[in-house]
C-alpha cells in the first residue's frame, strides 16, 4: 500500500471516530431548498482527486442524519452494532458477490448458515431461504411462491393476475401493494381485511372475504399476515390464520419484517404463535436487531419453490457449473449481482448469541413500557391504541383542540429542533406521533427527555392559537 492510500484511510477513520463521538443532535435542520443551494453537487469532466473525496465526506457527515445518537427513534431501524459494522466494511473490501460459491466461499457457508438458523427458530425444520434487499422483496417473493403453488405452469406460459387476489390486513405494509403491481395482479386485487380494535386481522373477516371472492369467480391464492404492523405494532393471529389457510388450501405468507425477532425471546415469543404453520417469512435483520441497512431474510418451508421461482438462472451457463448447483445461492435468489450482506449478520450473531438478542428486545419492550407510563401519566399526552410491541402511539392533547393541527406543528417543530425524531402517523382520521425504540443507545432518561420536549414544544403551540372572539 503507498503512502498516500494509507493516508487517506486514516484521514477516513479519524472521521467515523468523530461522528461517532460528535453532537448529541439527530441532525443539524437544514430545508431542502437551502441545502440544494450551498451543497457542491457538480460531477466534474476532470476527477478531484482523494483530498476532495475527503471534503466531501466531511459535508456529507455534517448534513445526515445521526442514525445512532439516542434521539433518533424514527424509522423501524437505528443506532449502532460495532462488529457489524466491521462486517460491512470488510465485506466492500472483500467486492465479493454472492451468486456463486466459487466467487464468495466462506460467505456462502455463512450465509447458509444464517438461514439454517433462522429457519430452525422459525420452526421451518427442512427449510432454506435467502437474504434479500428486505422486507418489501421479501414479500413479494412470498406472493411468486404463492402463485407458482396456484398455477406451476404460468412460468412458462406467462400469467394473467386479473382473477388472482390476496388477502392482507388493512393495516399491512404498503410493499404488499408494491408486490402486486409488479407481479401484474393488480392493487384492487389486495383485499384488505377489516381489524380488531388492536388493529389486528380479524379471522371471521378474512373467511367472510375468501368466500367473496370465490362468489365472484376470482382465485384467492394467498393470505399475508403481519407481524408487527408499521404503525401500532400489531401481531395477527397467525395459528389462526394459518388454520383458515389450511381449510382454504391457501399459501399464508408472514411479513415479520419488524416484528420476527420476537422469536428470541421465551417472553414475547407468543406474540407469534403458529410461525412453524406458514409457509414463507421474511424477517428483517436490519431493523430490531440493529444490523446496518439491509440485511433481510426471506425463509421458505418448502425450499423446491424458491429453486423453480427462480429457475430462470438456469440458463447461465457462464455462472452456474453442474458440480456446485447445490451451493451456489444465485439459484434461490431472484437477483445475480449480490452483495455480501451475511458478514455483518455473522458477526454480531457470534457477538450476541441468541441470548443476546433476546436480552436487546426485552429491554426495548421494557422502554417501551416506560415511554407508555409517561404518556399515561401526563396530562398533556394521551396513548392513541394499545400496545404489545415497541411503537408507542401518541398525540399531545387538551380541550378545544385542532388535534391534527397541533401534532403536526409539533412533530415539524420537534424535528428541525434537532434533538428528536420520531415518526408521524394516521391512526383512522388521528394523526399521531409513533417514537419507536429500536436503536440500543436510548435509555429512560432519553425518553424523560423526548416528553418533556414534547409537552413544552405543544404548550409552546397553544399558548400562540388566537382565541376567537
Amino acid at each position: 500500500m503507498d503512502s498516500g492510500t494509507s493516508d487517506f484511510l486514516d484521514e477516513v477513520l479519524r472521521r467515523i471516530r468523530s461522528h461517532l463521538d460528535g453532537s448529541e443532535k439527530v441532525v443539524d435542520y437544514t430545508p431542502q431548498s437551502s441545502l440544494s443551494k450551498i451543497a457542491d453537487l457538480n460531477i466534474p469532466l476532470e476527477g478531484m482527486g482523494l483530498e476532495n473525496a475527503l471534503e466531501d465526506i466531511d459535508h456529507f457527515l455534517k448534513h445526515s442524519v445521526r442514525t445512532n445518537v439516542p434521539g433518533f427513534m424514527n424509522p423501524l431501524w437505528g443506532g449502532f452494532n460495532l462488529s457489524a459494522f466491521a462486517g460491512e466494511v470488510i465485506a466492500t473490501l472483500t467486492n465479493n458477490s454472492m451468486y456463486t460459491y466459487e466467487l464468495s466461499p466462506l460467505a456462502t457457508l455463512m450465509e447458509q448458515a444464517l438461514i439454517q438458523r433462522m429457519c430452525d427458530i422459525v420452526g421451518f425444520t427442512d427449510g432454506n431461504g435467502t437474504l434479500t434487499t428486505g422486507g418489501s422483496n421479501g414479500n413479494m417473493i412470498g406472493m411468486m411462491c404463492a402463485r407458482h403453488q396456484v398455477d406451476p405452469l404460468g412460468q412458462q406460459r406467462g400469467f394473467d393476475g386479473k382473477q388472482l387476489v390476496c388477502f392482507v390486513s388493512e393495516e399491512s405494509h404498503y410493499s404488499v401493494l408494491m408486490a402486486a403491481n409488479v407481479l401484474g395482479i393488480g392493487f384492487d386485487n389486495v383485499i384488505k381485511v377489516a381489524c380488531d380494535f388492536d388493529g389486528r386481522m380479524r379471522c371471521d373477516k378474512l373467511v367472510e372475504e375468501i368466500e367473496r371472492s370465490r362468489m365472484n369467480n376470482q382465485i384467492p391464492f394467498c393470505v399475508i399476515a403481519t407481524s408487527g404492523t408499521t404503525v401500532r405494532g400489531a401481531f395477527d393471529p397467525i395459528k389462526d390464520i394459518a388454520h383458515i389457510c389450511a381449510d382454504q388450501e391457501l399459501w399464508l405468507h408472514v411479513d415479520a419484517a419488524w416484528g420476527g425477532s420476537c422469536l428470541f425471546s421465551a417472553k414475547y415469543r407468543q406474540l407469534m404463535d403458529g410461525i412453524e404453520l406458514a409457509d414463507s417469512v421474511c424477517w428483517d435483520a436490519h431493523k430490531m436487531m440493529g444490523i446496518p441497512l439491509i440485511c433481510s431474510a426471506f425463509l421458505i418451508k418448502r425450499p423446491e419453490i424458491l429453486r423453480k421461482i427462480c429457475s430462470h438462472g438456469n440458463v447461465a451457463h457462464y455462472l452456474f457449473l453442474g458440480d456446485a448447483e447445490e451451493v451456489d445461492l444465485g439459484r434461490i435468489s431472484l437477483q445475480c449481482g449480490r452483495r455480501n450482506d451475511a458478514l455483518k449478520l455473522f458477526l454480531a450473531w457470534r457477538e450476541k448469541g441468541d441470548a443476546g438478542w433476546a436480552r436487546l428486545i426485552e429491554k426495548y419492550v421494557e422502554l417501551a413500557d416506560y415511554l407508555q407510563l409517561l404518556a399515561e401519566e401526563n396530562e398533556n399526552l394521551e396513548m392513541m391504541s394499545s400496545r404489545v410491541w415497541t411503537n408507542v402511539c401518541i398525540r399531545y392533547t387538551g380541550q378545544d383542540l385542532d388535534h391534527n393541527s397541533v401534532n403536526e406543528q409539533l412533530r415539524q417543530r420537534l424535528v428541525k429542533s434537532g434533538n428528536f425524531m420520531i415518526s408521524q402517523s394516521k391512526i383512522g382520521d388521528d394523526i399521531i406521533l409513533r417514537p419507536v425504540i429500536a436503536n440500543p443507545s436510548v435509555s429512560t432518561e432519553t425518553l424523560d427527555n423526548l416528553v418533556n420536549e414534547i409537552v413544552s414544544i405543544g404548550n409552546d403551540i397553544i399558548r400562540n392559537i388566537p382565541f376567537s372572539s
